[in-house]
């Protein structure tokens, strides 16, 4: 088993003269294409069943995937929905999408993309310009006809990722024109360091116009886009069904004629229906696992690269983890290094940070909170709580590329928090309900994590700590204002030695703060069998299968 590189690390950022040479023809072009392919993948032919059942732990929340944060709804609508520009394979290097050229001018405040032409969503309509502002324009606009505020529905990356939205002072776009048919071009008030790498965000796909209109604010059950597959049914808590469509614009593509994502809680029982030939690729294999497909020539290992972070949360405004001395106790209480053993099989590196590693602006300068019982007791006799205390644990229900187990791992928490006679009651909810009621708020301490989506830091700790995600992915209610105007700095900069140096600052202030205890960056790990081709795990979670078929 080979590991991922991280070279993708290295081209987080790109600069803006990068921007401006970056461009591309209308030329077609076969997703995941590389030379030099072996003379045994040559020769291998398609199997007849061209049907690909996806195993994984948890349901979508919604297929409206700019209401929601969570992946088990994004690897579904990578499917459906198709983005302005597209990130490579196995990187968050960005090249054409649904728009086939770009130019940035007035020093980053003016972007201009031409669209790919021919192009049809699912219903038959036309895909242009209008339909693409429409969908920006009701992600900003909480007064927009389609925004469905009032349904519940709200866009949390969308305000973390351009600044807020429309009337809110950091907002960055400006104005939005349509200049043809084929042509749009975004005004931003502010340059956005990170603008282009958001247009590759599978939050920030292209939804019909016509389907808007047909379905209301029932399209989170009524998915229309321009990609690979078509929508066909939803049975909750147990599958979703795609199916090829005919018409897309990429000639040849997708090789699969329909794709099944099914519901299977338990890692071990998705495992046995894979050998079973149930199902053809499996998320959550077990690290205790991989040795032992790795042995079994029948079946192959899928290695996603580290890009991500799993932590436990406190809910920083509620009894006693209002008080910054019981947060940094509890993170002196974790031994994580044991936790990596017991539940990852050593693949995973303890975290300190709320970003991995290798990312523009890591503060590798902060030291972590070591394990030391004797000094998390200190902590807490500090605070006023040399007995201990009881909370209630939340732990999530599925398994997550940073979490293989979390039950387990809840348990195993559990046990080095009873040391400090800190009684931890574990609580758990079905998948949709606890992002729900986290969001909302509900916990004492959570368990869940994060994986980075376009390559930019400010993803990760915008979405997850600045003020501004509240409600959203900021499920701390941690609301450091001089972090948060850290983090807007850095957003609205290009010169990436700026933003480096404000995201190592807004790191300190987070670590001293301690509203998390950072647990891992794991090694997410799936399995196939050998007849899956052409399967390329990408950093972000979610991957298209344009190019996936199954071989004889």
């Amino acid at each position: 088993m080979k590991k991922k590189s991280m070279l993708f690390m290295l081209i987080l950022m790109l600069s803006l003269a990068t921007f401006l040479a970056a461009c591309s023809s209308n030329e077609t072009q076969a997703p995941n294409e590389s030379e030099g392919d072996d003379q045994e993948a040559a020769e291998e032919t398609p199997a007849g069943d061209q049907v690909l059942i996806f195993a994984r732990g948890g349901d979508s929340v919604s297929l409206d995937y700019a209401s929601v944060t969570d992946g088990e709804s994004s690897r579904v609508t990578k499917q459906i929905y198709e983005t302005l520009l597209e990130f490579d394979a196995d990187s968050f290097e960005v090249g054409p999408g649904l728009a086939t050229e770009w130019s940035v001018e007035n020093d980053g405040l003016l972007y201009t993309f031409k669209l790919r032409e021919g192009v049809k969503f699912h219903d038959g309509t036309d895909f242009n310009a209008e339909a693409v502002k429409l969908n920006f324009e009701r992600w900003a606009d909480k007064s927009h006809e389609y925004n469905f505020a009032d349904e519940g529905y709200t866009y949390s990356v969308y305000g973390t990722q351009f600044g807020g939205f429309k009337g809110d002072e950091g907002h960055v776009i400006e104005e939005i024109n349509v200049l043809g048919d084929h042509e749009i071009e975004f005004v931003l008030n502010k340059p956005l360091g990170s603008f282009i790498q958001n247009m590759g965000m599978s939050y920030f796909a292209i939804t019909s116009p016509a389907a808007f209109e047909e379905h209301g604010s029932t399209i989170n059950e009524n998915p229309v886009g321009t990609g690979p597959f078509k929508f066909v049914s939803w049975t909750r808590d147990d599958s979703i069904v795609l199916e090829k469509n005919e018409d897309y614009w990429m000639e040849g593509y997708p090789k699969l004629d329909r794709v099944i994502f099914r519901v299977i809680p338990d890692n071990s029982a998705r495992l046995t229906a894979l050998r079973a030939g149930e199902v053809d690729i499996m998320d959550g294999l077990n690290p205790d696992d991989v040795v032992t497909i790795e042995g079994d020539s029948e079946f192959q290992v899928f290695e996603r690269a580290t890009n991500n972070i799993g932590y436990l949360g406190f809910h920083v405004e509620k009894e006693p983890f209002n008080n910054k001395l019981v947060r940094q106790a509890i993170n002196h209480a974790i031994n994580k290094e044991d936790l990596i053993f017991a539940l990852y099989g050593g693949m995973a590196q303890p975290a300190k940070n709320a970003v991995p590693p290798g990312y523009l602006g890591y503060n590798d300068e902060i030291q972590a909170y070591e394990f030391n019982l004797d000094r998390a007791k200190e902590l807490l006799a500090e605070a006023g709580y040399p007995d201990g205390f009881e909370f209630d644990l939340w732990t999530m229900p599925v398994a997550r590329p940073y979490m293989p187990d979390p039950q387990r791992a809840a348990e195993a928490i559990q046990a080095e928090l009873a040391k400090i006679n800190v009684k931890a009651n574990i609580v758990t909810h079905e998948w949709a309900t606890y992002l729900e009621k986290t969001e909302a708020g509900e916990q004492d301490m959570f368990m869940l994590g994060w994986s980075g989506v376009n390559g930019d830091p400010d993803y990760f700790l915008s979405n997850l700590l600045s003020s501004h995600a509240i409600p959203g992915g900021n499920r701390s209610f941690y609301a450091n204002e001089e972090v948060t105007a850290l983090l807007d700095q850095a957003k609205t900069t290009y010169d990436e030695d700026v933003r480096a140096d404000l995201y190592m600052k807004a790191q300190a202030l987070i670590h001293e703060d301690a509203p998390m205890v950072p647990l891992v960056h794991s090694v997410p790990t799936l399995a196939g069998g050998a007849n899956v081709k052409n399967y390329v795990p990408h950093p972000s979670t979610s991957e298209a299968l344009t190019s996936v078929e199954l071989s004889n």
